[in-house]
């Protein structure tokens, strides 16, 4: 897991613009709301790339990469993280949040199972 700094890309008196991702092969793109408390995920993608950018609230990521150690991060509004094909990840929101995942691979819609992998040890309970 990789927590990307954001910086905008131009910026005047009507406000900012920012560019989240670039140069990059989108195949879906989900929104996700969260009860505090809440924690989904605890799994991997074998092909996907998946960035998670926080509209709103706070949430705790975990990563996990093979049998390397266990990262966490707390992530913000407007904070960007990006996990990698056979990345274990899982999140938990500390306060009620909205997430807005871009996904590279099969990840939207009906595709979502076929490369969706549930750990048996959850990173995040």
């Amino acid at each position: 897991m990789k927590k990307i700094k954001i910086k905008p890309a131009h910026s005047d008196p009507r406000g900012e613009i920012t560019d989240l991702i670039e140069r990059e092969n989108i195949n879906a793109v989900t929104l996700i709301s969260f009860a505090k408390g809440a924690v989904r995920a605890n799994h991997y993608h074998k092909k996907t790339y998946q960035w998670n950018y926080v509209i709103s609230g706070k949430i705790r990521i975990a990563a996990k990469k093979g049998n390397g150690p266990k990262k966490t991060a707390v992530m913000n509004k407007g904070d960007l993280t990006v996990t990698v094909p056979n990345e274990s990840h899982a999140l938990k929101a500390l306060t009620p949040s909205v997430l807005m995942v871009f996904t590279k691979g099969p990840r939207g819609g009906k595709e979502y199972e076929t490369d969706t992998f549930r750990l048996t040890k959850p990173l995040l309970k």
